[in-house]
Parts: C-alpha cells; structure tokens; sequence
C-alpha cells in the first residue's frame, strides 16, 4: 500500500501535481509533447460531454462515458507506433481520438447511421465491440498473424475489469502465452463492471492474473497520463522485440455512468466519486505545467477555446448526420449476393412501401 492507503502502482505524477520518477519506467518530454497531451485530454473530455448532452436531447441512442479514463486512453494510446494495431471495447473514445478517427465518426455509431463508424485499416484500431471480452481473442488472432508475416508491429487490446472474468480474456492469455505473441493486454480497471464492484471479478489484484498465464503484468496509476504512456512504451517495446504479452492493469475510477441508461446513484456512494475527483487526470497534469513553467494562463485559454469550437461543430455535425435508407441494413451482410437476404430485402422493401402515402 501507499502512503495515502492506495494501491502500490507505476506513477510518475501525483493527484497534486508533483513530477516523480521510478526507475524501471519514465519519460522524457519536451514541453510541446506535455502540452499535446494536456491538449488530448481536455478535448477528448469535451467529446464525452457533448455527446452525453447530445444523448439527453435525443440525438444519440446511446453513450459509453470516458470521463475519469482520459489518461489511461491517451497516454496508451499515444504509445503505438503507426504500424500497431488497436483492438478496443466500446468507451476508448480517447485511444480513436489517438488514433485519428474523428469524434462524428464515433457519434455516428451511436447514432445509429452507420454500422461501423471508420475504416479499421486506415487508422489501424478495430472497431467497437459490445460482446464483452472477445476483442482479446481478434487481437491475439491478429497478434499472431504479424508474428508469422515477420510484421515488427504490436497489437494492444483493451477491456475492462468485469472482462476479466469471461473465458474469452482467459483464453485469450493462454494462446497469447503459449505462442509468444506481440500483444499488450490493457486492462482498464475502473472499479465498476456496470453495478457489479471490483471485489465480484477477483480475489487479489487484476495485474497478478498474468503470473498464472507466464507473462508480465503491472499495474500503473490510470489517473496519470505521464505513468499510463512509460508503462505501455516499455510494454509495447517488449512485443515489438519478441518477449511476448504484457498485461497492464491501469488502475482508475469510472467518473460517469457505464453508459447514458446507467444510473450509477443507486449502488456506489457520492463520497467515493467525491475522492477520486481529487485525483482528477486533467487537473493533475494542469498543476504541473503550470507550476513548471511549461504552459501559462493563454496556452490553457487557447485549449478551452479550442474545445469550445470543437463542440459547436461536432454538435452541428451530429445533428446533420443523414438518416440511411432503411432497406441499407441488408447491404453488407453477406459479401456476396444471398437468396435469403435478397427475399427478405424484396419483403421489407414491399412492406415499407406500403406505408408510403399511407397516411402512417
């Protein structure tokens, strides 16, 4: 345990601000790249408010929220090198924005105008998966597809804590294991699968899961963008040069809802928020280019500004989204033409058509 009770965890920034060093994982940045991620992780924040908002108002169907996670998103996510592979869940808005999928992609998907949002091979991260846990089957899969194209590339697969306990992560860290592959297991840990509390998934902590399986794992403060990229740096490196799987355990706390038809006030308490607030991964990070001299009073007006621009667009943006004709949902079952697929097309086209004029 730590001095203030916590968890023993990689941290380089504390919830004060103040810039600490480990001597198995650092960084080294020049003011530009500190100020970038300060940069990522107020907007990549205001993309999760507006499209909360956006949801409230009826615009969206759904929304997974990111808030409190920003850190462990961007500083992992500003790790891989162009030619690694993501492999996410369905709240990693902050390792697409890394990624350079654009907010009104993700929006669309909520929206329910697309069925995918982006194209995977031109950003190099998969798409959003809802069935819990089986992006870390894809991701060894395709882990192991690089091992044998001689491809020098990772793979990072993020999850949550509750996916831990599902077969799919598990065996997913035997074949990941057994066959060395260049793969680093991101576990978000944000206390909360849904309802269900942290103690529901595991006995000891998440990170010693790995020791069973024959592969590393560390745990590193979630909160702290500087820790979350040294970690995944030295993780992603270790693939890269053939030592195979890493399980990083990013320890944090899920601020928000599990997602807009979540009502977290029903089973945790306000004076648990209330502290992890003061751990705060945007302000931690504030406090220390302030006090350091590397970013003044105009540089974190300019991101405000910034972000306030960003919103009005992706807000207009969303709003102008085109509805897709409805008889699309049969475009891209199969990708061949299919009997049964084109019968039911003739059916829903026949039976949509009726309502035409209808007076429906």
């Amino acid at each position: 345990m730590t001095a203030d009770g916590g968890p023993e965890l990689i941290q380089l920034l504390t919830p004060e601000g103040e810039r600490v060093h480990h001597p198995d994982y650092d960084v080294d940045l020049t003011p530009d790249q500190l100020r970038g991620l300060y940069r990522d992780l107020v907007l990549v924040r205001r993309v999760d408010s507006e499209a909360t908002a956006l949801q409230r108002q009826g615009e969206l169907g759904l929304w997974a929220q990111c808030i409190g996670q920003e850190a462990a998103q961007v500083g992992s996510g500003r790790a891989l090198a162009p030619g690694d592979f993501a492999f996410p869940t369905y709240r990693e808005h902050g390792v697409a924005w890394t990624r350079g999928v654009a907010p009104l992609q993700l929006l669309s998907l909520f929206r329910g105008v697309t069925n995918g949002g982006w194209d995977p091979q031109a950003h190099n991260m998969a798409l959003y998966t809802i069935v819990i846990g089986d992006q870390t089957l894809h991701a060894v899969g395709y882990a192991m597809g690089m091992q044998r194209d001689d491809d020098d590339s990772a793979v990072i697969c993020y999850f949550g804590d509750g996916a831990t306990s599902q077969g799919d992560v598990n065996e997913a860290f035997v074949f990941a294991a057994v066959y060395n592959a260049p793969v680093v297991f991101f576990c978000q840990n944000n206390q909360w699968a849904i309802s269900e509390p942290l103690e529901r998934q595991t006995r000891i902590p998440l990170y010693r899961r790995a020791d069973g399986f024959g592969f590393p794992g560390v745990r590193v403060d979630g909160n702290d963008v500087l820790a979350v990229l040294a970690v995944t740096n030295a993780a992603l490196a270790a693939a890269r040069e053939g030592q195979g799987p890493t399980l990083i355990e990013a320890f944090t706390y899920r601020m928000g809802a599990h997602t807009t038809s979540d009502d977290p006030t029903r089973y945790r308490v306000a004076a648990d928020l209330e502290a992890w607030k003061l751990k705060d991964p945007i302000e931690r990070l504030k406090v220390y280019l302030a006090r350091s001299g590397k970013a003044d009073h105009d540089f974190f007006a300019a991101v405000e500004v910034e972000a306030q621009e960003m919103a009005v667009a992706l807000r207009d943006g969303c709003r102008g989204l085109p509805d897709p004709a409805p008889a699309s949902m049969f475009d891209h079952v199969y990708s061949e033409p299919h009997l049964l697929v084109q019968t039911e097309r003739a059916a829903f086209e026949t039976y949509h058509s009726s309502f035409v004029g209808g007076g429906h």
